[in-house]
């Protein structure tokens, strides 16, 4: 079932992205502003590496993108790829919604006759 215009593996990479706290954070605060990998690495108690990878994972979602200033990598949000993840998100939630009421329905229906309980 395709909830959006994003493929299984965009929907997927996204997913995976955004199931790491780190990467979470990296987002809130490239949502912020633009922020250079050195800026980000200082941010946490782990290696620049390490946060390049994390940074990498965002890139390969397309959640953020990369682009050089001299000898400094900028990382920026892409904003119309988080609306679009919001989308599939708000889409998820509906169809929840919409199961749980069906199931609120049915437990509240009065036994038919003749129904044990």
């Amino acid at each position: 079932m395709q909830l959006t215009d994003l493929t299984d593996a965009e929907v997927d990479a996204i997913f995976h992205a955004l199931a790491d706290r780190t990467r979470r954070d990296i987002m809130a605060r490239v949502v912020q502003r633009e922020q250079s990998l050195t800026e980000l690495a200082e941010s946490y108690a782990m290696s620049f590496t390490a946060v390049q990878k994390h940074v990498v994972v965002l890139e390969r979602a397309s959640l953020v993108h990369k682009r050089r200033d001299g000898r400094r990598q900028l990382v920026r949000a892409d904003r119309e790829r988080l609306q679009r993840a919001q989308a599939l998100l708000d889409e998820y939630e509906r169809l929840w919604r919409h199961r749980a009421d069906q199931i609120s329905s049915i437990l509240t229906e009065p036994p038919l006759e003749g129904d044990a309980i």
